[in-house]
């Protein structure tokens, strides 16, 4: 029996040509990852239309300065509704935060939104995604098998990055990689 290899706290990133518009140069930051599923977030696509600002506006919180230009991502097609903050390690919600990688955790609560509207408590850094990348038991390792996706160490630098336009590419520059090298398609021999 082989052990298994969980993913959690690393990147993946989207090969050209994926066949899922869904998933188009993105950057996902695996959460969670055991032998019966697997769990990340999207990080490099905005939920058009909408701001932190909108978000603490229908949880009847107050908006920070900037919140209004503070994008909501689009982290998966999976329970599109609901609320994930990835969050520098300065502010931890006992038995509700996850730590995904050395600095950075993962939070799901009211309690996380309420710290991010008041800077007195706010964490250092943080992202709020909407929805969730989910695989099903032998899934993700299959799309890997399959080429899909290439996997590389994330950091908080990267995670919180800004430049959702670039992250992409930025993403392959870590492993080496120059985007414009990569083949669409695949070939035979």
């Amino acid at each position: 029996m082989s052990e298994f290899n969980s993913l959690a706290g690393r990147l993946l990133i989207a090969m050209p040509g994926i066949g899922d518009p869904r998933f188009e140069h993105a950057v996902i930051l695996i959460c969670a990852h055991g032998p019966d599923h697997a769990m990340g977030l999207r990080l490099n696509m905005p939920r058009e239309g909408l701001a932190l600002a909108d978000v603490l506006d229908r949880m009847d919180m107050p908006a920070p300065d900037g919140a209004e230009r503070t994008r909501v991502l689009d982290g998966g097609p999976v329970d599109t509704e609901r609320g994930f903050v990835l969050h520098s390690d300065d502010i931890r919600i006992n038995d509700a935060s996850l730590t995904v990688v050395g600095g950075v955790e993962l939070t799901a609560t009211r309690e996380i939104l309420a710290a991010l509207s008041d800077p007195a408590i706010a964490p250092r850094k943080a992202v709020l995604a909407l929805g969730y990348a989910g695989w099903d038991k032998g899934q993700l390792e299959s799309e890997l098998r399959d080429n899909v996706w290439l996997v590389a160490d994330a950091d908080e630098t990267l995670i919180f990055d800004q430049d959702l336009d670039r992250k992409w590419e930025k993403a392959l520059k870590t492993l080496g990689v120059d985007p414009a090298f990569i083949a669409q398609t695949g070939g035979t021999a």
